[in-house]
Order: C-alpha cells, then sequence, then structure tokens
C-alpha cells in the first residue's frame, strides 16, 4: 500500500510540475491569470486588459528600493505617467500580508498613492500572495510588461543600478521604458528578462 500511495505521489508531482512552471511570468510565454481586488474594491483580471499593453509593478511603501523611486525622487510615477499617456494600463500590486512590512489597507493605499501624484490604474491588495506567487514576483519593485496578446515581454528589475540611493537613476539603463518604447515602435525588446533588485516580497 505505502509502495502504491509513493507511486501515486510521484506521478502526481510530475503532473503538477508542467503547471507549477507555467504559472510563473516567463518572457515569451502566456502570462499567468489574476484576480484580485483592488484598494477601491473592484475586481481586476488579467482578462479585462485583453488587447491591452499592461505593466505590473509590484511595491511596498516600507522598502528603500521603492523609496528610492516613489520618494527620494519620482522616477516611478513619471514612468507611469509618460506610459500611460500612451495607452498603456499600469497596475500596482501590493503583495505584503496583513501584519508584515508594506501591508496597507484600502483607505491607506489610495491616500498614498493621491499624495504621490501616482498614475497607476489600479492599486491591487494581494493579501493572499497568491498572484504574487503566480508570477514569482521575488522583490519589491519587480516589473513586468505583457502585450495585448497576453504574453510576457518583459520580467525583472526596473532599471540596470541597484543601489537604494536616486542619485543614480539618471545614469541608469531603465529596462522597462526600452521595453516599452520597442514594444510601441513595433520593435522587438532586446532584453526581455533582468535579475530583479529590492526588498523581498513580504508573502
Amino acid at each position: 500500500m505505502k509502495k502504491l500511495l509513493s507511486v501515486l505521489a510521484i506521478a502526481y508531482a510530475l503532473v503538477l510540475a508542467p503547471t507549477l512552471a507555467w504559472a510563473e511570468a516567463v518572457p515569451g510565454k502566456p502570462a499567468p491569470a489574476f484576480e484580485v481586488k483592488d484598494a477601491a474594491g473592484k475586481t481586476q483580471k488579467l482578462s479585462d486588459y485583453k488587447g491591452k499593453w499592461l505593466v505590473l509593478e509590484w511595491f511596498n511603501k516600507d522598502c528603500p528600493y521603492v523609496k528610492k523611486h516613489y520618494e527620494k525622487s519620482t522616477n516611478m510615477q513619471d514612468l507611469q505617467k509618460k506610459y500611460t499617456a500612451q495607452g498603456i494600463t499600469w497596475l500596482t500590486v501590493i503583495s505584503s500580508v496583513k501584519g508584515k512590512q508594506g501591508h496597507m489597507t484600502p483607505a491607506a493605499a489610495t491616500k498614498y498613492f493621491k499624495d504621490k501624484k501616482s498614475a497607476t490604474a489600479a492599486i491591487l491588495l494581494d493579501e493572499t500572495g497568491a498572484m504574487g506567487k503566480a508570477y514569482d514576483a521575488k522583490v519589491t519593485p519587480h516589473m513586468y510588461i505583457i502585450n495585448p496578446e497576453g504574453n510576457v515581454v518583459y520580467a525583472g528589475a526596473i532599471d540596470s543600478n541597484d543601489s537604494s540611493s536616486a542619485d543614480v537613476i539618471p545614469k541608469s539603463k531603465n529596462y522597462v521604458a526600452e521595453a516599452l518604447e520597442a514594444s510601441l515602435a513595433g520593435k522587438s525588446v532586446a532584453t526581455t528578462s533582468t535579475k530583479p533588485y529590492g526588498c523581498s516580497v513580504k508573502y
């Protein structure tokens, strides 16, 4: 009986393995589906954005690397404003669970992004961590770009310098801007994947 259970467990794991691999947001592959409530109480789903360019940004207000782009500079807000003006949808995702660094209530999240003059379309409160784990979001900020066909075209760091200082931003290569510029021009993205830097997502 034990041998039979072991065989069944191995078979089950083999069946699950491809599914788990597909769950990660891999450039060139379909983006994982998600269904998450935003700070306004609206359910946000990947399918809602079929036919549109979409940017996903993982966020933690207490992370110094996030502060680099939101508070020590307005780099993230500037990117949001520039590309949403060109028809791209930008969603900010908070996967910090209750009681851990970066967790925000709907009211607190709404106030923060309003005060920071963010141009994000919605703040997704991924309190269970299901969306973050599906995308294999490891840090804040971890960035993803999804094309109108629903495929990931970029996944990784916002830029090329992993310092928490805002002073390096002007000298850094912005991978997200580079990928969006190429995509909007109908060109292929030169750098589709980079190692993300920041604070670990607080699942």
